[in-house]
């Protein structure tokens, strides 16, 4: 359980920043090169790169280099761990609103 919270953790750390998300969502598209990736921001080349690295530590993105081209591919499985961890936590609240619907409210033959 600790490793499956660490890996957890990178992703929602990875997450946490504007510019990844915006990675993330470009990449939802397919594949694309870090060049074509940071032209639609407004930093600096080594600055958009440690983004990359943080996205690649978390597992969400995944690069390749070929030739002078380094391609970014967005890994849709490590999504899987978000969505896992977000469906218990929509369960967990749903069965506590239940509950205190049901302590709420009164009971049929009362009405």
């Amino acid at each position: 359980m600790a490793k499956h919270s660490i890996e957890l953790d990178r992703v929602f750390v990875a997450l946490a920043d504007p510019t990844r998300r915006a990675v993330v969502r470009r990449l939802g598209g397919g594949p694309c090169s870090v060049s074509e990736l940071a032209g639609s921001f407004e930093m600096t080349l080594p600055s958009f790169m440690k983004h990359i690295r943080t996205l690649e530590s978390s597992g969400l993105v995944r690069s390749a280099k070929r030739g002078r081209v380094r391609t970014c591919t967005l890994d849709r499985e490590r999504l899987g761990l978000l969505d896992d961890w977000l469906a218990e936590e929509r369960r967990r609240w749903e069965q506590r609103t239940d509950r205190l619907e049901a302590l709420v409210s009164p009971p049929m033959e009362d009405l």
